[in-house]
Parts: structure tokens; sequence; C-alpha cells
């Protein structure tokens, strides 16, 4: 099983408005290919010390399951946006 793990820091700029669309944005990539389990997102608890504003967690069957996704014609206007609004990207992606 591979897990992929994003992490983003937004901008402050309509930061809430942006963080609600993106939440909504990645939920809707929940199996958008086979081999795609499960996937979380989730932004940042208020009063909880963190160091991003969203996360996305999610598992793969394999390699092959994650490159389908990531290249994925519903995954990219996704990629889009956070690209626009995100000031910085953490990533991490490794077997169990």
């Amino acid at each position: 099983m591979l897990k992929h793990i994003v992490m983003w820091t937004l901008a402050d700029q309509n930061k809430a408005a942006n963080l609600a669309q993106a939440k909504t944005l990645l939920e809707g990539c929940a199996d958008l290919v086979p081999g795609m389990g499960r996937l979380e997102v989730a932004g940042a608890t208020p009063g909880l010390d963190c160091t991003c504003d969203l996360v996305l967690y999610s598992e793969f069957d394999d390699r092959a399951a994650l490159d389908a996704y990531q290249v994925h014609p519903k995954h990219a206007p996704v990629k889009a946006f956070l690209r626009s609004v995100v000031v910085a990207r953490q990533c991490m992606d490794y077997e169990t």
C-alpha cells in the first residue's frame, strides 16, 4: 500500500473561503481511479498547534494507482486552484 500525504499553507487573502473550496474540491477526488482507497481532507483545528492549514491523507494500492490519480482530468483543476492560493506545500509518499 502507498500512502500519499500532502499539507498546504494558504495565503492569508481570502483564507477561510479558499480553505473551504480546497476542502470541497479535494473531497471530490475520492474514488477517482481504481486502486484508490481512503481519502481524508482536514483543515487545521483552531487552538491546536500546527504549521499548515490543510492536509490530505490518501491511500493507494500501488504506485500505478497514485500515478493515475495525479494525471486524472478531474484532479487537474484541483491542483490549479491550490497552486493559485497556496504559499507552501509539503508532500510525502511512503509504502507500508
